[in-house]
């Protein structure tokens, strides 16, 4: 059981952020309910596409009732014939609505680079193509993550993933080169994930109650853009401010080192 192996969704999402100790709690008590999915522990490897001002990510910013995202998708570091998911999430109010095709990493960038067609077609492809011509997105982030996901053995649409290591990368914007990536500040612990086609099973809303754990609206590309903003503005004003990188990196978070100010100084 698996997200690997399909390609049209619709449920309703929900995002929680963890400790380490709400963490243990929450796997013990869920684990009677719940099976780890045949992957186990994995890494996922994304590659977000948005217009040159960001269009997409600052509207989802904002919170409207309807959005969207666009991106390239590999479970590992994928070779140049390793299969890549090419995702289009929207989400209407409280439900989300995911819509992807399976291609070879070469076939995904002749067709985003080159704009070369895929030979399949399918209706989900001239979707993306829709997408592509309205919005003429560029790559614009790496994100990567560590993911152990559980499905449910009462109900197998139950699934619940879990996420931690959360890195990204502004360049080598390249499913090849790697999932190395910098820390999102300021987060640490785990990104849970509850995915449904229905409302929550009594059991997990009464777990969830136990240990007080509440329902959040972190993003993951939406954090490291917001991130960056900051970064860029604290630059501009330790330029007007004359100051030197030492203290340039005091006013930085304590997780942003040398190498952020060096891109920063590049860009």
């Amino acid at each position: 059981m698996g997200d690997k192996n399909n390609n049209v969704f619709e449920r309703i999402e929900k995002k929680y952020l963890l400790s380490e100790e709400k963490f243990n709690l929450l796997f013990q008590k869920i684990e009677p309910y719940m099976t780890i999915d045949k992957f186990g522990l994995h890494t996922i490897c994304n590659i977000y596409y948005d217009t040159e001002t960001f269009d997409l990510i600052r509207n989802s910013i904002e919170k409207p009732s309807y959005k969207e995202k666009f991106r390239l998708r590999s479970y590992g570091v994928p070779g140049e014939d390793s299969m890549v998911f090419l995702e289009i999430k929207k989400k209407y109010g409280r439900t989300v609505f995911k819509r992807r095709i399976s291609l070879s990493l070469n076939e995904a960038e002749d067709y985003l680079e080159r704009g070369i067609k895929p030979q399949k077609d399918s209706q989900i492809l001239r979707e993306i193509d829709y997408f592509i011509k309205l919005y003429n997105p560029k790559k614009k982030l790496f994100i990567a993550y560590d993911r152990v996901a559980l499905f449910g053995k009462e109900d197998e649409s139950l699934r619940i993933t879990f996420d931690t290591d959360i890195r990204s990368r502004t360049h080598n914007l390249d499913l090849r080169k790697g999932d190395f990536g910098m820390a999102i500040n300021n987060f640490s612990g785990y990104l849970m994930e509850i995915k449904t086609s229905a409302s929550l099973p009594l059991w997990l809303a009464r777990i969830l109650s136990e240990l007080e754990i509440y329902p959040d609206s972190f993003s993951k590309y939406g954090s490291v853009y917001k991130q960056g903003l900051i970064n860029e503005r604290l630059f501009e004003q330790s330029i007007h401010e004359e100051l030197d990188e030492q203290q340039l990196i005091s006013k930085l978070n304590s997780s942003t080192n040398r190498r952020n100010i060096k891109c920063l100084q590049a860009s």
